[in-house]
């Protein structure tokens, strides 16, 4: 394997497709995640397997009328395959919208991968019994490897528009991916820039820069605490509005999104 971490749009020294279901006595842990954040609407739609097992959970919260409605269930019951997603009460279609990073980095002594592409989606959804349209800015983030028995992380994604009016689309995180070669980054009309660490607060209301800070107000929530059979994750994943400048030095006029929490023993 090449000299890690490392970076890059593609090609990568590790390819997630081949990854046995254990290292050792580490379990393969893989995840696809959608997210979708406009003004009108956000959302969520994600597909979690730990050595295999499978956890679904989705996501949807309708800004213009205040409703919110998420489920998780521990089996199979969302299709992110390709460039389609389907979920009870929605069928959402992925169209990339900028550049795709990719990046290998060592977590403990094994290694994990990510990829995160900006997107444009389209499609519909059920928001508490009225069918909305969906063509809104998002992330895709697919993820895999051999984490620590004992993994925390800090993460924020969101979209929205610069004050000189281009899309802006970010993946920010501390705890994971987070060295030299990171996952940090911002899209600027769709073009990749890696940005410098970030801090977030305790309480999740802001992530700052060296020089840049980034305000989040919460809107909706999603928080679990599972406790299964070798396995205790603990998560908040708030949806809400940003205001304030994104790390790497750019100003929103607006922005929408999520923070998130999460601890775990897997």
């Amino acid at each position: 394997m090449r000299e890690l971490p490392w970076r890059g749009d593609g090609s990568g020294p590790l390819d997630p497709t081949r990854l046995p279901a254990f290292r050792g006595l580490r379990p393969l842990k893989r995840w696809r995640y959608v997210g979708v954040y406009g003004p009108r609407l956000q959302l969520c739609v994600g597909l979690v397997r730990i050595a295999g097992a499978p956890q679904s959970f989705w996501a949807v919260h309708d800004r213009e009328r205040g409703a919110f409605r998420e489920r998780t269930v521990l089996r199979k019951a969302v299709d992110l395959a390709g460039d389609r997603v389907l979920f009870p009460g929605g069928e959402l279609r992925l169209t990339s919208a900028g550049d795709r990073v990719e990046v290998v980095s060592r977590h403990g002594e094994h290694p994990i991968w990510t990829r995160k592409t900006p997107l444009r989606v389209h499609g519909w959804v059920d928001a508490g019994g009225e069918r909305i349209e969906v063509d809104a800015p998002g992330l895709l983030d697919e993820s895999a490897g051999y984490h620590a028995r004992v993994t925390e992380w800090r993460w924020s994604a969101g979209c929205g528009t610069t004050t000189d009016g281009r899309p802006v689309v970010w993946n920010l995180v501390d705890g994971i991916h987070d060295g030299s070669s990171s996952e940090r980054t911002v899209w600027v009309d769709g073009t990749a820039k890696e940005v410098p660490p970030v801090h977030f607060a305790d309480d999740l209301s802001e992530v700052s820069g060296a020089n840049e800070t980034l305000r989040f107000t919460v809107e909706e929530e999603r928080s679990r605490h599972d406790r299964l059979f070798l396995v205790d994750s603990a998560y908040r994943q708030p949806f809400g509005r940003f205001s304030g400048v994104v790390p790497g030095g750019v100003e929103l006029a607006e922005g929408f999104g999520v923070m998130e929490a999460h601890s775990v023993r897997w």
